[in-house]
């Protein structure tokens, strides 16, 4: 575990994941959870007959496999206030590799004077290199000299 205050971080300062391949399983374990059965994820015969040709993995599939690839560093100085402007660029395919970037974006403070926001945009790129998914994950940090 790396702690880091509020202080430590630095804007543009950026990490990036390896990469993830999503499959079958993924989509049909993800679908099962959610209930989101529609046929964009499940009926190969209809998605032929759509502009994107095929099977596209779920929106929030691709945003929680995302999110949990950053997840390596863990903060216990820091906790998540939840995530902004999440946008879905582009379908990601059965057989498409992921990975995840993240970007300091902005700092700021919050009511609470011990914690202070950081933003990391998180970015999902394919194989190709092309964005498929963006958002802003909203990190609430404790400040130095407020340590519990």
């Amino acid at each position: 575990m790396k702690e880091r205050h509020y202080e430590d971080y630095t804007l543009g300062e950026s990490r990036k994941t390896t990469g993830r391949t999503i499959t079958e399983a993924d989509i049909v374990l993800h679908g099962g959870q959610t209930g989101d059965l529609y046929p964009h994820h499940f009926d190969a015969e209809w998605c032929a007959t759509q502009s994107f040709g095929q099977r596209i993995a779920h929106g929030t599939l691709i945003f929680s496999v995302a999110v949990g690839m950053t997840a390596a560093e863990i903060n216990p100085r820091a906790m998540s206030y939840g995530y902004d402007r999440l946008r879905f660029i582009k379908p990601v395919f059965i057989g498409d590799t992921i990975t995840s970037h993240i970007e300091i974006v902005d700092k700021h403070d919050h009511k609470r004077p011990s914690h202070g926001i950081v933003n990391e945009r998180l970015t999902v790129n394919n194989q190709h290199g092309e964005v498929v998914l963006v958002c802003d994950h909203l990190l609430l940090v404790e400040r130095k000299g407020f340590e519990a």
